[in-house]
């Protein structure tokens, strides 16, 4: 029994969700995307909620409950309210900007690097802050990650592009030759 799966998901104001066949979409102020359920579990709407429920008794029905979910869950939140990555750049020289769909990064390296933001994601530029945001939650944490990888953040000086969350351990630099 999933407790997650158990519970149902919350319909705010100003979204509509319809379910035709194992498709669930929704439609609010940030956009509309759609999203297909597994064949294990049904889903459908009582009032301002929806319920998710296995088809079979299984453990793979089971297993599935509680994801798909979770899954209907972040495309209601997407589209009334959208998701936000937050990205954190620390190093001499380093800047970023916006100009159109496409985030130019200067990151210490001879050239910049021209990241294209795929369709529905979108960045705002902070002084040291990258925020991107869209309406699927994947594919901003993709899209923050691969933004991520340009640019490991590295434990001596704490240079690179970091979450804004995360913490980087640091190390002491070169210690061996100072004590003679």
């Amino acid at each position: 029994m999933s407790r997650i799966g158990k519970r149902p998901v919350a319909i705010p104001e100003k979204v509509e969700v319809t379910i035709s066949g194992s498709t669930v979409s929704a439609k609010g102020p940030k956009g509309s995307n759609k999203f297909t359920l597994n064949s294990l579990v049904s889903a459908k709407v009582e009032g301002k909620e929806i319920i998710i429920s296995p088809s079979e008794s299984s453990v793979a029905a089971s297993s599935q409950w509680g994801t798909a979910r979770t899954l209907v869950s972040n495309l209601v939140k997407g589209v009334a309210t959208g998701f936000v990555e937050s990205l954190e750049f620390n190093g001499v020289g380093y800047k970023a900007s916006v100009s159109g769909s496409t985030l130019q990064l200067s990151l210490g390296y001879s050239h910049t690097i021209d990241f294209p933001l795929p369709a529905g994601i979108t960045a705002k530029v902070t002084k040291n802050q990258i925020d991107i945001e869209g309406i699927n939650k994947e594919e901003v944490g993709q899209v923050a990650a691969k933004v991520r990888m340009l640019r490991e953040p590295e434990p001596y000086k704490g240079k690179g592009i970091k979450y804004l969350s995360e913490t980087i351990k640091r190390k002491a630099g070169k210690a061996g030759g100072k004590g003679k």
